[in-house]
């Protein structure tokens, strides 16, 4: 990785993707410290930490910790991220899009354009809910002549902000190194985890004993680190041997290759998804009093951190990473292909059986991965808690997060060298 960084810097093009990227981080960073007119610092503080809070301080982490600063970008990118997981489904299921998908560069850029929408709409959506929550909360302050007038302008200032990251994030992935969206939500949770950590630290002038804690802590971020990119990394390789075949004075094939099937191909989206599923509710009644009967039975008996909202986490997983594999994988598709290059897999024959085989491995992998999706989102919350909770940072790391930041991280690199890579390859002609 840091080879790839100074190869990278090396170059002159891709130093300069470098630098624009950082400095549109560095606006995303400020804007995440402007505060908006209106609203009680303490009281919004209090609202997103607060124990009933799950959804708000899942927000926080990955805008950066500005939700709970009561900051211009407190939205950050869910908006948009939400807006491109429901225009991905829509996709697969609504006629009309999955046609304009396959348009080309076209159609892809009316879907883009559609995307936005949906994410300006979700902002408002998202917006009035916050602002409703931090009413309920007392956070909300008559600025404006009238708390309503008030919180008609915050809605307006928290919908222009995540449309200027939706812009950010764009412009990123057009000038800059990589997936700005995923730059983004990776920033947002590194410097979460890196302000909750410097809290911790303070905190060992009272308390010296909280060193334990806090090692504790590292420790377990460092193993689930280990085992989140050792399974990103692993790979079922299936043997392809192609037959001899003469055209004109010339034989071709007569080689072996093999079909890289991952272990986790998915990556973190089963988790989003399910996630998304799951907090649906959550956001819909944090339209409505905290004290509501409905709310209350809903917090105490299905919220965040119950055994039903765990047992659905670990069902929606499974369906999801079984979903996104039927999408991303067609066994009946490379096995024409095989069968149409003269390719075949030992001991398989071709056309059906082939696809068949490669429909029973893709499923028996995808369970192995969604298993782990599972394991990595549920049980190291336990421990997170039970470290976490004496120097606070209950809520600076999540199994999600470190998925994300593992992905991006190896996204990145990969992004890097295959750059490094054009520039570099004189071509035959040279």
């Amino acid at each position: 990785m840091w080879q790839t960084l100074v190869n990278a810097f090396k170059d002159r093009s891709l130093r300069i993707k470098i630098f624009i990227t950082l400095g549109l981080l560095l606006v995303y960073r400020i804007g995440c410290y402007i505060p908006v007119p209106g609203l009680d610092f303490n009281s919004v503080q209090s609202a997103v930490t607060g124990n009933n809070n799950t959804l708000l301080q899942i927000m926080n982490v990955v805008s950066g910790g500005s939700l709970a600063q009561g900051t211009l970008f407190a939205l950050g990118i869910l908006p948009f991220i939400n807006s491109f997981i429901i225009m991905q489904l829509l996709t697969l299921i609504i006629p009309p899009l999955e046609r304009m998908s396959k348009e080309g560069d076209a159609g892809r850029a009316k879907i883009t354009q559609i995307t936005r929408y949906v994410a300006i709409l979700l902002a408002i959506v998202q917006g009035i809910g916050i602002v409703v929550t931090f009413h309920n909360s007392g956070a909300i302050e008559p600025t404006f002549g009238s708390e309503a007038v008030s919180g008609a302008i915050i809605i307006l200032i928290l919908t222009a902000g995540s449309t200027l990251v939706m812009w950010l994030s764009e412009r990123i992935t057009e000038y800059g190194i990589g997936n700005g969206s995923s730059m983004i939500i990776f920033i947002g949770i590194v410097s979460s985890f890196a302000t909750s950590l410097v809290s911790a630290f303070s905190t060992l002038g009272d308390q010296p004993d909280n060193i334990w804690y806090i090692l504790g802590y590292l420790i377990l971020v460092l193993v689930m680190f280990l085992l989140i990119v050792f399974i990103d990394g692993s790979e079922r390789r299936i043997k392809v041997n192609y037959a001899k075949q003469v055209k004109g004075n010339k034989m071709y094939g007569g080689q072996s290759t093999y079909i890289p099937m991952k272990v986790n191909a998915s990556g973190v989206m089963p988790i989003i998804f399910a996630s998304a599923f799951l907090m649906f509710p959550q956001m819909i009644l944090s339209f409505f009093p905290q004290d509501n009967s409905v709310v209350l039975f809903y917090v105490r008996y299905l919220g965040a951190g119950t055994a039903v909202y765990y047992i659905f986490t670990f069902i929606f997983i499974i369906f999801f990473a079984y979903f996104y594999a039927q999408i991303q994988f067609n066994p009946i598709d490379v096995a024409r292909n095989l069968q149409q290059y003269g390719g075949t897999i030992q001991g398989v024959r071709p056309g059906k059986p082939t696809s068949e085989y490669l429909a029973k491995i893709n499923s028996r992998i995808t369970l192995f991965g969604a298993l782990f999706l599972a394991f990595i989102a549920i049980v190291p919350t336990f421990g997170f808690n039970a470290l976490g909770q004496p120097i606070g940072m209950t809520n600076a790391f999540s199994a999600t997060g470190m998925l994300i930041i593992v992905s991006v991280a190896l996204e990145l690199e990969k992004q890097l060298e295959s750059q490094i890579m054009m520039r570099h390859y004189k071509g035959f002609l040279k």
